[in-house]
């Protein structure tokens, strides 16, 4: 009996190990997560038009509020990408109090190394360095009419197709070109 309980206590352990050794290790957050208020969200998926028929990827996604709204409020699918940890877990807390879990997936990954080519529509709430160093990639990755939405910060010489304010907030709507611009 005892020789059982070693073995399993082994088997535990190593169980955990491996699941630990699973766990990437990532940098440091770029920024602090600032809650988007929940008409801010509203307003960027109305903005972006979002459907059923959507994929919406949030990169930096927070509490994950973004795509626990666009799964339960607009049908969509939604991922959920964050470098934090407590973010994941409290992203992942949302989805589940949602009841999304079966549309939303939540990511603990680095947004600029994550594959997004599926989405067919980006939310941000980064600054905008970040959003500069991002657009290259969102150029390369995403279809063309990849609809982008970003929350005060903007893509600089990149023009919005829309801007709205919404509780003192400017949000700002970019379709992804068929031929990105060649000084990018």
């Amino acid at each position: 009996m005892r020789l059982l309980k070693k073995s399993c206590l082994l088997l535990v352990l190593f169980g955990m190990n491996a699941v630990l050794a699973q766990t990437p290790e990532l940098r440091k957050p770029d920024v602090i997560f600032v809650p988007t208020p929940q008409a801010v969200v509203d307003a960027m998926l109305k903005l972006a038009n979002v459907g059923a028929n959507d994929i919406v990827y949030d990169l930096g996604c927070g509490d994950g509020r973004m795509v626990a709204t666009a799964a339960k409020q607009f049908g969509a699918r939604g991922v959920g990408i964050d470098i934090d940890p407590e973010r994941i877990e409290e992203s992942n807390r949302t989805v589940r109090e949602a009841g999304v879990q079966s549309r939303v997936k939540i990511l603990h990954q680095d947004l600029f190394e994550t594959d997004i080519k599926e989405a067919t529509v980006v939310t941000l709430y980064l600054l905008r360095s970040l959003n500069l160093k991002l657009r290259p990639k969102l150029w390369k990755e995403l279809k063309p009419g990849t609809r982008i939405v970003s929350q005060t910060f903007d893509m600089d010489d990149w023009k919005p197709e829309k801007q709205i304010e919404v509780e003192g907030r400017q949000i700002y709507l970019w379709r992804v070109p068929a031929t990105p611009p060649v000084s990018q």
